[in-house]
């Protein structure tokens, strides 16, 4: 069973990896330059699946989820809530369906790589900590 210091630092490890990693899909600009990249490693390894190429719909819908994504990483680094690492896992659960489902239906293999670290970081923020009793009850009790 982890302290709550130590499931802490995965907590705020988790919102600095989607800082990062999020933080350009918040605008136009830099959401096109992403997807150029990806959709050029896509093409440099031969990769299953395709890179669609975006049209407004994308872009504003990426634009939302980057700013929503970015805002909730930045509550996490600031509030440093150990129930929030709780939520997180929640929504990293549904992210992983979304990704799976993406795969199902012709994506990039591209996506794997973003797959394997919301199943790591799910897998690490659903750890058992000292003061809290159970998976969901920390959520639940609040």
């Amino acid at each position: 069973m982890l302290t709550e210091p130590a499931y802490l630092r995965i907590v705020r490890a988790s919102a600095a990896y989607d800082l990062v990693v999020t933080i350009g899909f918040a605008t136009p600009w830099s959401f096109l330059a992403i997807i150029a990249a990806i959709g050029a490693v896509h093409d440099a390894l031969g990769l299953p699946g395709s890179v669609p190429q975006p049209d407004l719909w994308h872009v504003l819908f990426a634009n939302l989820l980057g700013s929503v994504v970015v805002v909730w990483s930045l509550v996490r680094l600031r509030l440093r809530l150990a129930v929030l690492g709780r939520y997180d896992l929640v929504a990293r659960l549904l992210f992983a369906s979304w990704q799976v489902h993406a795969l199902t239906m012709g994506a990039s293999w591209t996506v794997l790589a973003f797959l394997a670290f919301e199943i790591a970081f799910a897998a690490l923020q659903a750890l058992p900590y000292r003061n809290g009793q159970g998976l969901l009850s920390p959520i639940l009790e609040h």
